[in-house]
């Protein structure tokens, strides 16, 4: 009897303790919710053109110039709770070294996950500051689009108050 109540009290924290995490994940994700639209409309697509404006020679280096949608994505995400700075410890206890090896685990990411996810975002978003065809290679492989879905999917399936 007494070994139950234990038991029971523990889950009751447990499950209260998840809810809690959700409601976090829920306040950072969903700002970020309102891009997939936009994404689902442009998976896969180039997102970006060259700038090749006046002024520019031969032996000028061109770069991206990226949709506004995007760059409006990206700034919100990099103020986001859901940026981890340390995302290199997540690529490497993980293994990731592909686009192939990102999508196979957000496809079979969990709510005990949740840190791949983000670590997986951040590696796009921050690192795309520095190397500028990062966005653009997450637009078209569609890593942006799949981490937004799976990171909806986990909160919709755990969230008790949206019961």
């Amino acid at each position: 009897e007494q070994g139950s109540k234990k038991v029971k009290c523990f889950m009751e924290q447990n499950a209260e303790y998840r809810q809690q995490m959700i409601e976090e994940y829920k306040a950072a994700t969903e700002p970020l919710l309102k891009y997939l639209p936009w994404m689902e409309k442009n998976a896969g697509r180039t997102v970006s053109r060259n700038y090749q404006g006046n002024g520019l020679s031969k032996s000028s280096i061109s770069f991206p110039v990226y949709d506004a949608n995007l760059m409006s994505f990206v700034k919100e995400a990099a103020a986001s709770p859901l940026m981890d700075r340390n995302y290199v410890y997540v690529y490497t206890r993980n293994r990731i070294r592909s686009h192939a090896d990102e999508k196979r685990l957000i496809a079979g990411a969990e709510l005990k996950d949740w840190e791949i996810l983000g670590g997986i975002l951040s590696k796009y978003v921050l690192e795309g500051r520095t190397k500028a065809t990062l966005w653009g290679d997450a637009m078209q492989e569609d890593i942006f689009l799949l981490v937004l879905r799976k990171m909806r999917e986990i909160i919709r399936y755990w969230d008790k108050a949206g019961r």
